[in-house]
Order: structure tokens, then C-alpha cells, then sequence
């Protein structure tokens, strides 16, 4: 079990700035040997830029573990490489584009390196793994996922889940065979339709969202869902603080409901503040625009949790 915690702060306009905060935590639960789950967040020292990736692996001997690691590691590494000179000065529907690219890219690539890895050891012949990225770029965040990892989004309009489960019961549930209450129990629940690791090619669902209030975005893998419907992470949301601190609570409340599984979750707490609620040291520190840094002058920080 790791968590750690990230922010930064970075000034939109004279009047309002954006506050980005992350914080994540990955959990073996009470019943598996070995925690299959990998989780990775970024945030940028001083670009309106981060990212929350969850992954579920599957396959045993240690393959579940090493798909998860892989995707997570590649697909972070692949959207930090993207912030640089040419980026800043492109306009922002080019921004939004090659962030769209960028996620497409990654996952191809993860894709690769765990099928590449499968190839080499014969004992990871079944190894593969579910993901859910959100990737926040100013008042953009952009989802995605493969499998039944999820996001969400909370604000003062209510509690929205983000992502379809790429899984059966849910195609159950679309074609009207099945209940949403009669598929938390059914005995194929777990069975997904989507997943990196299995096939040469992959079919991520992706989908950006303009963030234009507070908000907090929210990824997990299915071990938190397993006991928690929507009702319940909603009201956990909406209230309890300090925001971040949510991770510990959820994975708090489905370990005493039996930890069947991992479980992992990430948060990003996004807030506009104005100028005067910020201190004078922090209102030293101005946003850059696009195409003003100098190539040295772009410093990342990784915050990444080990299984």
C-alpha cells in the first residue's frame, strides 16, 4: 500500500487561477496474495498539466502485476513527453487534438510492451490488464479507458459516471437483459469484453469534458465498485474533507466489507480560486503562455505509488 500527494498552482488570467491537487492509493484488500493493481499520477511544477491512471491487472504469476505496471508506466511516460515547446505554442484545439493522439499512442504502445513481454516469458502467456486515464490540460480533461476500471466527476450539478464497462453484463444491461441491481450479483460480473494485453489491436473509449467549476474526478479499479454502488461513492464526495482524503475512505470501506479484490483509487481535486485567495508568494509565480518556455526551463515531478 503507497500514497502520496501532488499540486500545483497556475494562473489562467488576472482575476482566476486553477489549483490542481492529486492523491492515490493502491491496496492488496484482505483476500488476494499479491496486489495486480498499478496506479500512476503527474503533475506539472508549473503547467496547468496532469494525469490519474489506474490499472487492473489479470493473469497470475506475477503477470497481472507486470500488465498493470506496464501500462501505466508507458502511457504516463508517453503524456509527460508531450509537454514541450511545440506543444505550448500550438493553438488549443491543436492541444486538444495531440492530447487525443498522445492517448491513443500510449495505449498502443502499453499494449505492445505487454504482448512484447508475454512473448518472452511463456508464463505470462495470460497476463493483461483493464486502465482508466483522465489528463487534465488547462479546463480540459480527457477520459479513457479499456475494461471495467472507471472515472467519475463530481460538482455542484451532481455525481456523473464518466465511463461504460466494457464487460458482458453491461452489454447485458444496454440490451435490456439485465437489471443494474441484478448485475452487481451476477457470477459473470467480472467478465470484461475490452483489455490491454490481449490482442494486437485495442479499442480505448475515449472523451474529453470542459471543467468550467469546482470539480473532482475520480478513478478506481473494480474492487472499489464491487462493494459500492454510485449512490455511495456519491455521498462520500459530497461529503467528506478534505477531498483527497476520500481515497483513504474508500478503500477503508471496502476492505470492511470483505476486500475481495485490489483496490486502487485515484482523485483529482480541481478548483478555481481568485487572485486574492492565494498569498503573495504564490502570486509571484505567473502562468506561462504558450510557447514562452524554453525547453530547460520544462521540469516535470512523477508522484507514482509502487504495487
Amino acid at each position: 500500500m503507497d500514497s502520496a500527494q501532488a499540486n500545483w498552482i497556475c494562473y489562467m488570467s488576472e482575476e482566476q487561477a486553477i489549483r490542481i491537487a492529486i492523491n492515490g492509493r493502491t491496496d492488496i484488500g484482505q483476500v488476494r496474495s499479491e496486489n495486480e493493481d498499478s496506479i500512476r499520477w503527474f503533475t506539472h511544477t508549473s503547467l496547468p498539466f496532469g494525469y490519474v491512471i489506474v490499472a487492473d491487472g489479470m493473469g497470475g504469476y506475477s503477470g497481472g502485476s507486470m500488465a498493470s505496471r506496464i501500462a501505466v508506466d508507458t502511457i504516463g511516460q508517453h503524456l509527460e513527453e508531450l509537454i514541450n515547446p511545440t506543444f505550448l505554442a500550438c493553438t488549443p484545439q491543436q492541444q486538444e487534438l495531440m492530447i487525443n493522439a498522445a492517448i491513443i499512442e500510449g495505449t498502443q504502445l502499453a499494449n505492445s510492451n505487454i504482448l512484447l513481454a508475454k512473448q518472452e516469458n511463456e508464463q505470462l502467456a495470460q497476463m493483461g490488464t483493464t486502465i482508466a486515464l483522465a489528463a487534465i490540460w488547462r479546463d480540459q480533461v480527457t477520459v479513457c479507458h479499456l475494461g471495467d476500471s472507471r472515472a467519475y466527476l463530481w460538482d455542484k450539478q451532481g455525481f456523473v459516471q464518466l465511463t461504460k464497462d466494457h464487460s458482458l453484463v453491461q452489454e447485458m444491461i444496454d440490451n435490456g437483459s439485465l437489471s443494474e441491481e441484478q448485475a452487481r450479483s451476477s457470477n459473470i460480473r467480472n467478465q470484461i469484453t475490452r483489455a490491454m494485453g490481449v490482442s494486437q489491436n485495442i479499442e480505448p473509449s475515449i472523451n474529453s469534458f470542459q471543467l468550467s467549476q469546482n470539480t473532482l474526478l475520480m478513478l478506481c479499479s473494480d474492487g472499489l465498485t464491487e462493494y459500492l454502488d454510485n449512490g455511495q461513492l456519491d455521498y462520500v464526495l459530497s461529503t467528506h474533507r478534505p477531498a483527497l482524503e476520500c481515497c483513504y475512505r474508500f478503500i477503508d470501506d471496502a476492505n470492511l466489507l470483505g476486500g475481495k479484490d485490489n483496490i486502487s483509487v485515484g482523485i483529482i481535486e480541481y478548483t478555481l480560486e481568485s487572485q486574492n485567495e492565494h498569498t503573495e508568494q504564490q502570486n509571484q509565480q505567473p502562468f506561462c503562455p504558450p510557447g514562452a518556455p524554453q525547453e530547460e526551463d520544462i521540469t516535470v515531478r512523477q508522484e507514482a505509488t509502487a504495487r
